[in-house]
This record gives C-alpha cells, structure tokens and sequence, in this order.
C-alpha cells in the first residue's frame, strides 16, 4: 500500500459575487435566483420564461385532473398521467422536471399499491365465503385478516396519493421544486 499523498494544487471553485448587479437589477434575491438558473447540461438551452409559464400553467392542468379523477370514480387517471409523459422531455434540466416525475411516480406507485391491496382484500373476501360456506372458522379469521390488510393497504395508497398530489401542487404555486 502507497503511503505517499497526492501533492497536486486543488483550486478553489471561484464564490459568485452577490453585489454585481444581474440583468441590471442590484436585488440580492434576484441575482440569487439567476445563479439558481445555471444549466445543468450545457449542451441544453434553458428555456424562456414565456415556456416555464406554459409548463407550469400545464402542470396545474394535470394536478387539477387528477384531483378531478376521484369524482369519476379514476376513470380521469389516465389523461394526466399521458400529459406527463407527453410534455416531460419540455421540461428537462429545469425545476419543473421534478413535477412532472414526481406525478409519474404518484400514479405508478398508487397504481401498484392500489392494486395490491385490492387483490389481497378480494381473496381475502373469497377465503371468507369460503370459510363460512365450509363452515371453518379458521379459514374465516384469516381471510378476515387477509382482506382487512388488502383494505389498508388500499387506503394507504389513497391517502399517500392525495398527500403527494397536494404537496407537489402546493410546491408548483410556490414556483419550487418538489424535493
């Protein structure tokens, strides 16, 4: 093993300076959020203001349908989940990149959870006619506990969807990224 250290000279990555006026303005917050707006790629373009509050008009579009979808019984589910994947290439490397995936993950995550727990609680439910047809409380009580767990696992996907739904859009009005 080579005890001997790197001697090479790192430099310092150079501070931006906050008291050089940005676009002409001297507001520490403004030139704060120029630098926030550095490019990711460099080979990729940011975009204009007049697309970000297209994308973010968008964005609200897609929350309010899926908010929507649960008075149509999820029916709507399927259009915002096509919008996202529709205009997500539009928002690469900008801070509503992370809308759109995190409303791709809610659906998809919600979908599975759902579904999981829709499945347990329907064989749950057959083991539990089972059983009483049988007449075999044992067979019962566990298809009790199988559909009760398929219940909650479906009231927790619910529930997590409506938290993600309203914090994501609650971020978007604040014009930030979801974490």
């Amino acid at each position: 093993m080579d005890n001997n250290r790197d001697t090479r000279q790192t430099t310092k990555l150079q501070q931006p300076d906050l008291k050089i006026p940005v676009s002409g303005q001297d507001s520490a917050y403004q030139q704060h959020s120029q630098l926030i707006k550095t490019q990711l790629n460099p080979s990729s373009s940011v975009i204009s203001k007049s697309k970000e509050e297209s994308l973010i008009r968008y964005n609200h579009i897609t929350y309010l349908l899926y908010v929507l979808s649960y008075f149509t019984a999820g029916l709507l589910w399927i259009v915002p989940i096509i919008m996202n994947y529709a205009r997500r290439g539009q928002a690469d490397y900008t801070w509503l990149s992370t809308h759109f995936d995190w409303q791709i993950k809610t659906f998809w995550y919600s979908i599975i959870f759902g579904a999981i727990g829709i499945v347990m609680a329907v064989i749950g439910l057959g083991g539990l006619g089972l059983g009483v047809f049988a007449d075999s409380s044992n067979v019962a009580l566990g298809s009790t506990g199988l559909a009760a767990l398929g219940g909650l696992i479906f009231l927790f996907a619910f529930i997590w969807h409506i938290y993600r739904i309203v914090k994501g859009w609650i971020a978007l009005t604040d014009k930030r990224p979801v974490p």
